[in-house]
């Protein structure tokens, strides 16, 4: 069916915004030329949506040119205004930001392990509150929250799974009762695939698996463009998966038997330690920083112990799915770099007939948070683009 006017015009609104939003201010000659509308089409395009409040002037284009035809045209950047939140296990990390995406305050908070669910939750939603109000926001449009766990298909909630803290799961639910605005929870894994896939090493990619090591491991899977979750959200669980050189197998409420034995952080330090770069002990969250070591200091043998423990859960991965494109994300993925994705690419080559490029991520840890964002993002703009009058 052909669309109405009011159809065309809404496309041709979002279209535009979608030119402003991904290349920042243009002018009306630039619009006609991005979006392939007549000039008066363009017109009246730029008049509709300045009179609705979401693009403004906001200067010309050069001194050479001046009048109507050399102002530059951008979004009205504080017409809404976002939060995102990374919450871990020990921490929470946020940001709040306009409707552009762009950061306008900063804040991280501890969390003890022994702290109070309601004391925690408390301390996270106070910080939120406050960094806003810093920022110059009154209300928050949309909260985009990425946190380990799963996070159900139908509902979208955060669900029970072994090991979060119960905190988490209350801070969700705070967040919606406390806040006037929309708030939406996903898989850290997958918020990183997000921003990988849009800012990272896995630009331009349809088709990919995004295997984070950090001080836990998991998988995001993107398929034909699509962010595939699963029946129960549990897709990408790989920290499960029963592979060679554990001593024992996983069980439904823990993990420790699978992969996550053998590439989690912990395991990482104890084969560091083995390899005499590392004390016992260590804490877990040096992991990162030891591989980063590693590869500067050219410990081979370490390097290649921990690739051909990599591969193991890889390799399973490419079997099934055949992504083409493997990114080794997290805090340990970016450490690690192109010397540890050659490695495991190497390995995966003679393990596998499937052809499988291996990539480093480029985000590490801040990549989760960087994908809450977008996710807000993507929310607000959706709703304030809407058709306009």
């Amino acid at each position: 069916m052909p669309a109405t006017p009011r159809t065309a015009r809404a496309i041709n609104d979002r279209l535009a915004l979608r030119f402003l939003q991904d290349e920042g201010p243009l002018t009306a000659g630039q619009l006609k030329d991005r979006t392939g509308l007549s000039r008066p089409s363009v017109a009246d395009l730029v008049e509709r949506l300045t009179a609705s409040g979401l693009v403004t002037v906001v200067g010309e284009a050069g001194a050479q040119r001046r009048g109507p035809n050399a102002r530059l045209y951008g979004i009205v950047a504080d017409r809404a205004h976002l939060a995102a939140l990374d919450v871990r296990t020990e921490s929470v990390r946020l940001v709040v930001a306009d409707l552009l995406g762009t950061v306008l305050a900063r804040a991280s908070l501890p969390v003890e392990a022994g702290e109070r669910t309601g004391a925690a939750v408390e301390r996270a939603v106070a910080l939120l509150e406050h960094t806003a109000k810093e920022a110059g926001v009154d209300r928050l449009h949309t909260v985009g929250v990425g946190a380990p766990g799963l996070i159900d298909p139908a509902s979208g909630e955060l669900r029970d799974s072994s090991g979060l803290p119960e905190w988490h799961r209350r801070l969700v639910a705070v967040l919606q009762e406390r806040l006037p605005a929309r708030v939406l929870v996903e898989n850290e894994t997958n918020l990183a695939a997000l921003a990988e896939q849009l800012d990272g090493a896995a630009r331009e990619q349809d088709t990919f698996v995004l295997l984070w090591l950090g001080l836990g491991i998991g998988a995001a899977v993107v398929l034909d463009g699509r962010l595939r979750r699963g029946a129960s959200g549990g897709t990408g669980e790989v920290g499960f998966l029963p592979v060679p050189g554990t001593t024992g197998l996983p069980t439904a409420i823990d993990c420790g038997g699978g992969y996550h034995s053998l590439a989690g952080s912990a395991a990482i330090l104890e084969l560091a330690a083995a390899h005499g770069l590392v004390a016992p002990g260590e804490p877990v969250e040096r992991a990162a920083e030891v591989v980063r070591d590693a590869v500067a200091s050219g410990a081979d043998a370490f390097l290649d112990a921990l690739a051909d423990r990599v591969v193991l859960g890889a390799a399973a991965v490419v079997a099934v799915l055949d992504p083409g494109c493997l990114v080794l994300a997290g805090e340990v993925g970016r450490a690690g770099g192109e010397t540890l994705a050659h490695r495991v690419a190497t390995r995966l080559t003679a393990m596998s007939p499937l052809a499988t490029e291996v990539r480093p991520g480029t985000l590490g840890g801040g990549a989760v948070l960087r994908g809450a964002l977008l996710m807000a993002r993507e929310s607000a703009q959706e709703d304030v683009f809407g058709p306009t009058a």
